[in-house]
């Protein structure tokens, strides 16, 4: 069918593929980092722009017929009615809206009425948390704001050449906090909410839509978020969930459905395929290795996952509660983490280890069952993030996480993701492909895991540790029941 390119626009840096259109084959690759601090929380779009063109020097596009665009999400753009920047981009790390963010659920009457209207609880990484904040503190520049955008939206834009029309796709829409992933429409009232007065917000495109088509005949397809790409690239379905190691972490799930879910633990994203993308945060999840490995006085995480492994199941009977910047699933945004079950027995090193990994992962496992306590079906996990590789996340997790767990080569799946869509959408514009099916590329190279005969050992230290965190905290997660 031909030659089509994924790029990702991540916080910090730009990655583009170029594939094999009908395989998914990776053909040739570029990379080049945004000129700008790596925790910077605004930015002057054009850095986005710069770093294109450097990720895209020596040819690499020749010969490329389409192309789609991933890009960091929650990113705000405000425009005025010339399409010109008001101020600078605020990024999706930017904290400063946590209580625009808490003036907007009580704006519109709490949680339950944020869960109904748009399938999330404003959160201060939103859009639509930002633009209260731009009206709260910034008022000269809200009044200025015509339209918004964000990261994605407005490098297709850009690459468009500046159209009157400018478009979304359902995916990015999803976390904005003023579109429906269960209506699939704009709240535009929730726009005028935040901001004060009306904006004009793009052009919803379905999955395998086309954005447009630059003057040399490359075409742009609709794009959409790196999480949905990622999604997208790595090829999951219905049945799977993707668990994410960072400092922070999240579950996310393919379904059927939007899921509305007044607690706010359930953030309902639309996929990149037409389906729904249900994601669960942790505010814990490798941050409370790193800290138990400096405790340890450890050179890094290495040396914890061969610790960890001299230990037996369930620590000696030590349970971590890795709740330490507070937690959001369950919703303890004021608690601290907690070790319990000390005894003389316990009080090694390598029972400490395996007691952060076993915590993490059952922490993640919580959050996967907030899905599974929704509808959700989970019957594999695919474990992505560096610490992914660690023996100890690999020798736990199968059990503690109850299923088959799959662990995916290293690889910029976001990119893929986008490439993938710039292919789909190309073969729907050539009549080759049909609308309703993506192209099946072939799957990541992946190690599988499985449980096998220890999944009633897993089973008994997860009891230890819900019990635990039961006696600790409570009801914890009665709200999502």
């Amino acid at each position: 069918m031909g030659i089509v390119a994924g790029l990702d626009s991540s916080s910090a840096f730009t990655h583009i593929v170029v594939c094999d259109a009908d395989t998914g084959a990776v053909l040739r690759q570029g990379y080049a980092a945004h000129p700008m601090e790596a925790k910077a929380t605004e930015v002057d779009p054009q850095v986005w722009l710069l770093s294109l063109g450097e990720a895209a020097t020596g040819g690499l596009l020749e010969g490329v017929q389409a192309i789609g665009v991933s890009a960091q999400q929650h990113g705000l753009v405000p425009l005025d009615r010339q399409g010109n920047l008001v101020r600078p981009a605020l990024l999706g790390n930017d904290k400063r809206a946590q209580v625009a963010a808490a003036d907007l659920i009580d704006g519109l009457g709490g949680r339950q009425a944020w869960a109904e209207a748009v399938g999330a609880v404003p959160q201060a990484a939103q859009p639509v948390s930002k633009l209260r904040w731009l009206a709260r503190t910034e008022p000269e520049m809200a009044q200025r704001v015509a339209a918004v955008l964000q990261p994605h939206d407005w490098l297709v834009w850009q690459l468009l050449g500046r159209p009157a029309r400018r478009t979304t796709d359902r995916g990015a829409a999803s976390g904005t906090g003023y579109w429906s992933a269960g209506s699939e429409s704009y709240r535009p009232e929730l726009v005028e909410l935040a901001l004060g007065h009306q904006a004009a917000l793009p052009e919803v495109l379905g999955p395998c839509d086309t954005a447009g088509t630059t003057p040399e005949g490359l075409l742009i397809s609709a794009g959409t978020g790196e999480t949905m790409a990622a999604a997208f690239g790595l090829g999951v379905g219905v049945g799977d969930a993707v668990v994410s190691l960072g400092a922070s972490g999240s579950v996310m799930a393919v379904h059927h459905e939007a899921l509305a879910d007044p607690s706010g633990m359930i953030t309902s994203f639309a996929d990149a395929t037409g389906m729904h993308l249900p994601v669960v945060h942790t505010s814990n999840a490798v941050r409370a290795l790193r800290g138990t490995a400096e405790m340890l006085d450890l050179e890094g995480l290495e040396e914890l996952s061969t610790l960890a492994l001299k230990s037996t199941p369930g620590a000696s009977g030590l349970v971590l509660l890795p709740y330490l910047e507070g937690e959001r699933t369950p919703r303890l945004p004021h608690t601290a983490g907690t070790l319990s079950g000390l005894r003389r027995e316990s009080m090694k090193p390598e029972h400490l280890a395996r007691a952060a990994f076993e915590g993490m992962l059952c922490s993640l496992a919580d959050a996967l069952d907030v899905l599974r306590g929704r509808g959700v079906e989970v019957r594999r996990v695919f474990l992505l993030g560096a610490a992914a590789e660690l023996p100890a996340v690999q020798a736990f997790a199968p059990t503690l996480l109850g299923t088959e767990v799959v662990v995916p080569e290293p690889a910029q799946y976001a990119a893929l993701g986008a490439a993938r869509q710039a292919a789909w959408a190309l073969g729907v514009s050539q009549g080759n492909l049909d609308p309703r099916t993506p192209p099946a590329w072939q799957d990541a190279a992946a190690q599988v895991l499985d449980p096998g005969e220890e999944l009633s050992v897993g089973q008994a230290v997860r009891q230890q540790y819900v019990a635990t965190r039961e006696q600790i905290h409570p009801g914890a997660f009665d709200a999502t029941r």
